[in-house]
Order: structure tokens, then C-alpha cells, then sequence
């Protein structure tokens, strides 16, 4: 049977990210949940029983947190590779737990795109008023400049185009953010962006992809929620980020692009200050596993390899 015709579940594996955090609770809570029980079957790897959490606590960095945290993505990870789960929502990572354990990595999309030896990924975040992909991530911002390479933004531009189809966007209309105010108002504000983010537009326009820009970063997102473009890509994380979670925060998905399996994630942090308060708002983590569901059932319809295993 094709995989468009199949009725069973996806399933999809819930890290819980650091058991210090709310991670836990809203994994749980959205697991439990009538929206995500609807769309697919969930499983939670990762310390969430009170007795295995009891060896972390609570609002506290430690190494074992963090090592906890990794050891789930691990696991996540090589399930979904090998078909046992069809796609991954994670919990929010500590990036200080992360290096008090000895970890390299700065957060999940690093760290995955090791996990899976993935040459390019890239972080979206995907809502209904705006989708925003990021050239950069967790950087300083004195580094931007310096990271920001024609090579870097045609990549990242190519990888959106690539990957917006999977969202229901065909030929994805794609607006690029300035990096200096007023897109550098012609070299009297910054050079970069005539010098190497109009070049990279140019060469990916050559290629057939339909990106426009650098647009001054303070109009181009409201230009995308009126319409203009399907998704916009930012220099650098709090450009891209601020727009989302102003219009959409709690709803908005964290994306990994580029990646040989499906990954989404929470749009916030652990939250150490509210963490086992019972106040956590799980609805990010719904809306991150329900889009995994969707996405993994996009991909089996366009699969002739045979049902979910």
C-alpha cells in the first residue's frame, strides 16, 4: 500500500530536553494531550518519571543535566534513523549545561547536524503569520559580519528554497533581511550588504530561485505578513527572532532545515525560574510535535518505499 493511502499514526519521539527545566512537564502535558494523541503517537525519551527526576534539581545547571539532555537526542536520533520513530520534537536544551558536561555544542541544531552528518542545516521558525530562517545562530553579534559570506547566504537561501515545499509552499517567494540599518543605504551605513548580500541574491536569482533583497530589516518582516514573501532569511538570531515571537510566541516552531530526518522544537528555553511549578504553558510543544506529525505524513505520501514501519 502507498504511503498516501496509509491510516496509522506516526510516531513521533519527544526529548524532554533538560529534566531541570519545564522541559518534562510540557512533554508530558503534550503528549498526554487530545491535540497530539489526534495526529500521532508520541514517545517521550528522556528522564520525566518523579522518581528520575528526583536526581536533577529543579532551576539548577549541572553537568548531569546536561548529559541527561544529550543522551535523549542521542537516542532520538538513531531511532529515527532507523524508522522506529518518523520524527522529533524536542524539549529546550541549557547550552551552559551542554558545556558543564564537556559538549561541544551550542543547542540542537549544531548538535544534530553532527548527529546525522549533514553538510548544511539551518534554523526556521515556522508560524502562520511569518516563517523566518536564520543565516546565522548563536553567535556574538560582533561575529556576524565576519560569518555573513556570499558562500553562507546562497547556501542558506538554496536550503529554504529546498525545503519550503515540504510546508506547502511550492515555489517559495523568499525576502532576504539587510544586515546594516537601511540595508546600508548604499555603502554610507555598512558595506556588506551591496558587497556581499545583493551578490548572493543575484547568483541564487541566476539559478531560478525567487529571492528578493536586502530589504532594511525593519520593514522587510512586516512586508512578509502582509504577503510579499513566504519566508524571509535574517542575518543573525535576534533579527530573526524578535518579529516571530512578538507576533507568535507560543505557537511558533523551531525547525532544523537540512536534515535527513524531521526535527522541530519549542520556540523558548527551560525556564528555570518556573520549573516544577506546575504553571508551564505547553502549548509551543504541542504545536512542535503536531507540525512533525504533519511533516512526517507529508513525507510518506511522497515515499513509494511502502507504509510507516
Amino acid at each position: 500500500m502507498p504511503r498516501a493511502a496509509m491510516q496509522e499514526r506516526p510516531r513521533i519521539a519527544i526529548t524532554v530536553g533538560d529534566p531541570a527545566g519545564i522541559g518534562p512537564e510540557i512533554a508530558i502535558a503534550a503528549a498526554g494531550s487530545r491535540e497530539v494523541r489526534a495526529v500521532c503517537e508520541p514517545v517521550l525519551y528522556g528522564p520525566h518519571s518523579p522518581e528520575a527526576l528526583a536526581a536533577f534539581s529543579a532551576g539548577v545547571v549541572s553537568a548531569e543535566a546536561g548529559q541527561a539532555s544529550y543522551d535523549a537526542i542521542v537516542a532520538a536520533v538513531r531511532d529515527a534513523q532507523a524508522g522506529v520513530v518518523h520524527g522529533i520534537a524536542t524539549g529546550p536544551v541549557h547550552k551552559e549545561a551542554f558545556a558543564a558536561c564537556g559538549l561541544p555544542w551550542k543547542g540542537h541544531t549544531d548538535l544534530l547536524g553532527h548527529l546525522t552528518g549533514s553538510r548544511q542545516v539551518a534554523m526556521m521558525f515556522y508560524s502562520e503569520p511569518l516563517r523566518v530562517v536564520l543565516a546565522t545562530v548563536h553567535v556574538p553579534l560582533s561575529d556576524v559580519p565576519r560569518l555573513l559570506t556570499q558562500t553562507l547566504l546562497e547556501d542558506v537561501i538554496t536550503l529554504t528554497a529546498r525545503s519550503l515545499p515540504d510546508f506547502g509552499y511550492v515555489a517559495p517567494r523568499i525576502g532576504l533581511a539587510g544586515l546594516n540599518p537601511h540595508a546600508g543605504e548604499h555603502g554610507l551605513m555598512g558595506h556588506e550588504d551591496d558587497a556581499v548580500l545583493r551578490p548572493a541574491v543575484e547568483a541564487c536569482r541566476a539559478r531560478g530561485i525567487d529571492v528578493q533583497g536586502p530589504f532594511p530589516g525593519d520593514t522587510v518582516f512586516l512586508k512578509a505578513t502582509r504577503g510579499a514573501f513566504d519566508v524571509v532569511v535574517a542575518c543573525y538570531h535576534d533579527q530573526g527572532l524578535i518579529p516571530v515571537k512578538l507576533l507568535a510566541f507560543g505557537q511558533s516552531v523551531n525547525v532544523t532545515l537540512g536534515l535527513p530526518i524531521i526535527r522541530t522544537s519549542v520556540d523558548h528555553g527551560t525556564a528555570f525560574d518556573i520549573a516544577r511549578q506546575g504553571t508551564a504553558d505547553a502549548s509551543s510543544m504541542v504545536s512542535a510535535i503536531t507540525l512533525a506529525a504533519r511533516l512526517a505524513r507529508g513525507r510518506a505520501a511522497t515515499d513509494n518505499s511502502g507504509p510507516l514501519r
